[in-house]
């Protein structure tokens, strides 16, 4: 690449321009304009050509996740004929700047196909190179930064296969790196190397925590998987998450001890150094770096406390310089302070990560803010949000915790929270809880606790099972009639879903998911907590009706509380994460914030009216 790619916001506009610098700026892509006269946009993708001639994007104006596939000429800055009107995320370039790979998604929402477009031909004569018939893998598309391999990865839950195409021989068949094993997962990166080039494989087989292995590009060809040689071992300690490969050195990033961080190593499996956070209870990871022939990374930093810096490491040595700091006007991080604790719970220590103002006293006498997650290994990390001290100058502690089933300690602790295990997640989180208040950290009577998705499936479990810790809750598009929609395979992402919830069609499975399924275990009437339920008629991963008759089961059980039982549902263009756009999205959580700091308010009872 010769030209320099970034992103800007205008002043007053709701979204980032892509730009880049050539002989001056060009604005190559603006969601506004694309956006019209629709409330909401959402880019898929945006990739540019390896001649920087060609940009691919693709646009949601719904927030049903139904993108549409354009081309545009970076010459003219003109969209070419070719459209592709059903697309998901992913996509990959081809070498010779000419042939673009795409997934599409099913009725079901399931990323099942890839597909290549020649640009310049109709898409009506796209070619399929790849279906997945298996309803519960999904199938995603990327091309390694040397740019000389199209990756093609199928997963479930705990199993995943790649395949290769030859990014110089685009119409070449792909070819299975290894076939897939029940229980076992992969993920592949290349390397060009003066004998050719070496395939990097982290894989959990064998390991729990996952080892590293590298082999000839060729590996795969004969399906023997004979060729592997292993570079790191694994570690019961140490989580291996993903590996970049760039000309001289890898880059590993993996997490010890709850916190992530950088491991460079050469490609004999020499560890140089570790690139750890510089910011107390903060994160670290790999930003956008497309250069494979480079010496350097860019990698970023931040907490609850400070915002994003983005750095420049050397790979040989580890120095670092700064490149560039987030510009938070008026904002001093001196202000607040964060901490990173431990808690037990159910025989172990869930991690929970404490932000306050300077000023709030820990004694006992100020309310609180919870927010979890859970699930799908997600690694829940602290980051810098800019409405966030506008509740921490008003006295509220917020405490985001990391309940099992999330993978902040790694595969383990998503292990000890999915099927069925489940129940730790729930237990964890109300654990955390219990213990600030008993330990007389925050005030117990004005503990607040908020979560979206499978976070607000949390939400509803824990109001159900202990009501009475919470002075409100906030479930956003929660996933809480649990049976009924495992049921049903032709639920968007139900069927892949499987592995994580389990399946209720076995005894079994159905056991254990109906004893935590908010909507089959609704709270005893009286001493309920203040409720605010999310919903977006467009979100294609929580069905309205979820939340819609949970809410109406609530209210039905408990008339007298009903009045304190919110819900808030998008019914035009919005997306399972809420509305696009900066200032849309501000005014959501300003909504949200006052809704709970009106709980919080030492002058309200929790039998006071709304």
């Amino acid at each position: 690449m010769q030209s320099s790619y970034y992103t800007r916001t205008p002043e007053g506009s709701e979204y980032a321009q892509l730009c880049r610098d050539l002989d001056g700026e060009q604005v190559l892509l603006d969601p506004a304009q694309l956006a019209g006269d629709s409330p909401y946009v959402d880019i898929g993708v945006s990739l540019v050509s390896p001649d920087e001639r060609l940009l691919a994007y693709s646009v949601d104006l719904t927030g049903e996740e139904i993108f549409a596939l354009a081309f545009r000429d970076l010459v003219s800055l003109t969209d070419l004929p070719d459209r592709v009107p059903r697309s998901y995320y992913g996509g990959a370039w081809a070498a010779d700047s000419a042939t673009f790979f795409y997934t599409v998604h099913d009725e079901a929402h399931r990323p099942y196909q890839v597909w290549r477009h020649r640009v310049g031909t109709p898409t009506t004569e796209d070619r399929l190179v790849l279906t997945e018939p298996d309803e519960r893998f999904c199938l995603d598309v990327w091309a390694t930064r040397s740019g000389d391999l199209v990756v093609i990865e199928s997963a479930s839950r705990d199993t995943s296969e790649v395949w290769l195409v030859d990014a110089h021989s685009p119409t070449g068949h792909a070819r299975s790196v290894l076939p897939r094993r029940p229980g076992v997962t992969y993920q592949v990166e290349h390397a060009r190397t003066p004998d050719g080039g070496v395939l990097v494989m982290l894989t959990d087989d064998g390991a729990r925590e996952s080892r590293l292995l590298v082999a000839p590009v060729t590996a795969g060809s004969a399906g023997d998987g004979t060729q592997w040689h292993e570079l790191v071992g694994g570690d019961p300690a140490t989580r291996l998450g993903e590996v970049d490969a760039f000309a001289s050195h890898l880059v590993v990033s993996l997490r010890r001890d709850g916190y992530p961080l950088l491991r460079v190593l050469r490609f004999d499996g020499t560890q140089l150094h570790d690139i750890c956070c510089q910011f107390p209870a903060g994160q670290i990871r790999l930003g956008r770096n497309e250069l494979f022939e480079s010496d350097t990374v860019t990698v970023v930093e931040d907490s609850f406390v400070q915002p994003a810096t983005w750095t420049d490491v050397d790979l040989a040595t580890g120095a670092r310089t700064v490149r560039h700091r987030q510009v938070v006007p008026g904002y001093k991080p001196d202000d607040y302070v964060t901490e990173r604790l431990a808690i037990p719970a159910g025989g172990v220590h869930v991690p929970a990560t404490l932000v306050r103002h300077r000023d709030t006293p820990l004694d006992g006498t100020a309310p609180a803010l919870l927010w979890a997650y859970g699930a799908y290994e997600s690694c829940d990390d602290p980051a810098f949000d800019p409405a966030l001290p506008s509740l921490l100058d008003r006295g509220v502690v917020y405490v985001q915790t990391h309940p099992r089933g999330g993978g902040e300690r790694g595969h383990g602790w998503w292990l000890a929270g999915r099927l069925q295990h489940k129940q730790h997640t729930f237990s964890d989180h109300v654990a955390v809880a219990d213990y600030l208040a008993g330990q007389a950290v925050v005030d117990g009577s004005r503990i607040a606790t908020r979560g979206l998705s499978a976070g607000g499936l949390l939400m509803g479990a824990v109001l159900s099972q202990r009501p009475d810790r919470w002075r409100a809750v906030v479930a956003e598009v929660p996933f809480v009639d649990v049976v009924t929609t495992m049921l049903d395979p032709a639920v968007p992402l139900t069927a892949n879903e499987w592995d994580e919830w389990g399946d209720p069609r076995r005894p079994e499975d159905f056991a254990w998911m109906l004893a935590y399924s908010p909507y089959d275990n609704l709270p005893p009437a009286g001493g309920r907590p203040d409720l605010l339920v999310t919903g977006a008629v467009h979100d294609p991963r929580v069905m309205v009706w979820e939340p819609a008759k949970w809410v109406a089961a609530l209210r039905a059980t408990d008339p007298e509380w009903s009045p304190r039982c919110v819900f808030r549902c998008e019914i035009g263009e919005g997306a399972h994460t809420g509305p696009s756009g900066r200032y849309a999205t501000l005014a959501y959580e300003a909504e949200i914030y006052a809704w709970i700091l009106d709980r919080l308010t030492p002058a309200l009872t929790s039998g006071a009216d709304p």
